[in-house]
């Protein structure tokens, strides 16, 4: 019997809109070190963490970090300065950035710790740019232009690369953007970045302002490069994104799970999958998952099993009419099948496996997956008596529970001597 090639088992509605063909590549930003530990509920990792962190986001091929907001104090500045040597004295590929404000005490100590590290730290120096901010701060876009021309010439003279950031672009006026983004490009500055610094938007809203920023970026006819930077607030962050990118953003920002100031910012792990799974870049993300750990750990966020990509849960079933599908694919041999049967993000593209457990809701295939894959005998008492104990209880029967069941019932030859009946305990009664 002849099977259908794997192009033809998934008809992709993705493809089908009158969207944009999607770039071949596309520059990343990690803010993990910045945006990220601004979240109010992380914990501030320590020095040999960042650098850990700093290696795997090498690893992953993402192009630029930003190593934290100098101007914010002593530790904040030697931090910045031993990740950029870090950089520089192991050869790393990925680049370094640092934020600032549009003042000179928070770009100089930039400039240091570029002439320190001996390598160009990107100046991220950011301003804000809405109505909102501007009744608040009592700014006019007067002040708002010279502000961006003296820090921005400020860092351009000492030798830092600068991407001039709008914050809250996207409920700012387009005159208030044109001017802004004007003026930094004369002043040097080699890309300019959108902000939905309070995750405002919707997809539409962000191909809307960075087409319109394309026109601004094209009328000074220089070449020059913009970013996206999301937030979760209404949980659009990865599809605001994505809208970016189709709308021509040539990067764009996201933190190690999400974190980042109130709901946190695009995650870093799923816009990777994403952008993966789109064809976009030619990415290494087997690391992915230790890079989620290392965050979760160095910042005290834990990860939710449904969590996507690298949750607990993320691969494995304990339903035994998926499970079932998945044994079947795996019967005819075919690997790809097998991952993609029921789950649409492949497994391997991070370097895990699917797992198929056994609960409440498992039928035979499980038990026959979970038994062949530990190389395990298929005895027909083992079936009946695992699934008996799996409808009986409310959970996953875990894997030290399934190994004792299995121990008792090779001992004794047969489980129906083995078995101590009860209304609220089954198997686990057992005695060795």
């Amino acid at each position: 019997m002849s099977h259908p090639s794997h192009h033809d088992l998934i008809h992709d509605w993705n493809g089908t809109g009158t969207l944009l063909q999607w770039p071949v590549n596309v520059a990343l930003s990690d803010e993990t070190l910045r945006d990220g530990l601004q979240s109010p509920s992380v914990r501030q990792p320590q020095i040999q963490e960042k650098v850990y962190l700093l290696y795997l986001m090498d690893e992953l091929g993402i192009d630029i970090a930003d190593l934290g907001l100098p101007g914010a104090g002593e530790r904040f500045h030697r931090d910045v300065i031993v990740l950029a040597r870090e950089i520089a004295n192991q050869g790393l590929s990925i680049r370094a950035q640092a934020a600032a404000r549009t003042l000179e005490a928070d770009i100089r100590p930039i400039v240091d710790a570029s002439q320190a590290a001996g390598i160009p730290i990107e100046a991220a120096i950011f301003l804000g740019s809405s109505p909102i901010r501007q009744v608040v701060e009592g700014w006019d876009l007067d002040q708002l232009s010279r502000l961006t021309q003296s820090a921005v010439t400020f860092a351009v003279t000492h030798g830092l690369p600068v991407t001039f950031v709008t914050e809250d672009t996207t409920r700012a006026a387009p005159e208030v953007l044109r001017r802004l983004y004007t003026t930094a490009i004369e002043c040097g500055a080699h890309a300019v970045c959108v902000a939905d610094t309070v995750g405002h938007a919707m997809p539409e809203g962000v191909h809307a302002l960075v087409s319109f920023v394309r026109e601004v970026v094209a009328d000074t006819g220089a070449p020059v490069s913009i970013d996206f930077h999301g937030h979760r607030d209404r949980g659009l962050d990865v599809a605001n994104s994505l809208a970016a990118i189709q709308a021509g953003a040539s990067r764009v920002h996201a933190c190690a799970l999400g974190i980042g100031e109130r709901s946190g910012n695009t995650p870093m792990e799923i816009l990777l999958a994403n952008l993966s799974l789109l064809g976009i870049g030619d990415r290494n993300l087997t690391a992915l998952p230790e890079y989620c750990h290392v965050a979760s750990e160095a910042c005290a966020v834990p990860i939710p099993f449904n969590y996507p990509v690298v949750g607990a849960d993320a691969f494995r079933t304990s339903t035994g009419v998926h499970a079932a599908a998945v044994a079947k694919a795996n019967l005819l041999g075919d690997a790809w099948l097998a991952e993609r049967v029921y789950c649409g993000v492949p497994a391997s593209l991070v370097g895990r496996e699917h797992g198929i457990e056994i609960g409440p809701m498992s039928g035979e295939h499980n038990v026959r997956y979970w038994l062949e894959s530990r190389g395990i005998e298929l005895e027909e008492a083992y079936f009946e008596k695992i699934l008996t104990a799996a409808k009986r209880s409310d959970t996953l029967l875990q894997e030290d529970e399934l190994m004792r069941m299995i121990r008792v019932m090779r001992r004794r030859h047969g489980v129906a001597e083995t078995v101590v009946s009860t209304d609220y305990a089954f198997s686990f009664a057992w005695e060795e």
